[in-house]
């Protein structure tokens, strides 16, 4: 077995559905919920988070990447069934450190690639000094700006997915 896959193995067999409670408290996810309720109000754009403690040993060897699980619950969860095309999913593997931004075409050709990454990184400093919620909110703010800017409030929108963090 190569060094990198062994060693991110060993990663995601040492992380429980506890290591998301050690970085994430009810509170905190309350907190998340509530930022993308408000965020929401702004556009008519809808924001999904999730975040998930480890892959299955079976993913890692066979080197499922952080975008490929994102691009999966994006997919199941119906995240790219909005009426705008404007569904964004915020994904974070707890194991891998790793968040990533999943958009819908509608809000993805405006903001493009390159958009996505710069929250990214700036959300991955954040969860590297052990701040993960305000990655997380810091995140949603962006994500919310830019939907206002691109597919404003019109006063009279469906919210068309909950908006609770999803813990996996």
């Amino acid at each position: 077995m190569h060094h990198k896959v062994f060693r991110r193995l060993i990663s995601h067999l040492s992380k429980t559905p506890w290591t998301i409670r050690k970085h994430f408290s009810n509170a905190s996810l309350d907190r998340i919920e509530r930022a993308i309720q408000m965020s929401e109000r702004s556009h008519t754009g809808q924001i999904r988070f999730i975040v998930e403690s480890d892959l299955h040993p079976i993913d890692i060897l066979g080197k499922k990447t952080p975008n490929k699980r994102a691009m999966e619950l994006f997919a199941q969860l119906g995240i790219w069934d909005t009426e705008q095309n404007n569904g964004v999913l915020i994904y974070l593997l707890l194991a891998d450190k790793d968040v990533e931004i999943v958009a819908d075409r509608g809000i993805h050709n405006l903001v493009g690639e390159s958009g996505w990454h710069s929250i990214c990184v700036e959300m991955e400093s954040h969860f590297c000094k052990g701040n993960f919620e305000e990655g997380v909110l810091f995140g949603i703010k962006k994500i919310g700006g830019l939907m206002a800017l691109h597919f404003p409030s019109d006063g009279d929108h469906v919210n068309e997915l909950p908006d609770k963090p999803l813990v996996i």
